[in-house]
């Protein structure tokens, strides 16, 4: 299994309107696609207006394969259109469990 750790950070007083459209638009699509994330965090202290998701995946090629069918999805399209102007800036990581760490 791989993860893909992202951190976005979200324009400041806009953090309720992205998490409500992610959820609305963007999480339905996510689930279809790319299933359930591993996690899903708002951060409350240290950097602010960050948003980190996780997501499981069990090679890159599930991964490129999987977000493939999720970019055309014309529903996603959607999704980013309403987004659009919200993320400053995102942070992504590729990352492997170790045997102990609870995921495989």
């Amino acid at each position: 299994m791989i993860v893909d750790i992202r951190t976005y950070n979200i324009v400041p007083r806009k953090m309720a309107e992205y998490l409500q459209l992610f959820e609305e638009h963007a999480l339905p699509v996510q689930r279809r696609h790319i299933g359930d994330p591993l996690a899903y965090f708002q951060t409350i202290h240290g950097a602010l207006n960050q948003v980190v998701h996780i997501w499981g995946f069990d090679s890159l090629a599930d991964m490129e394969q999987k977000r493939a069918a999720r970019d055309a999805d014309p529903a996603w399209t959607g999704y980013l259109a309403r987004t659009e102007g919200l993320v400053q800036s995102q942070e992504n990581k590729i990352a492997r469990p170790t045997s102990w760490s609870g995921i495989s």
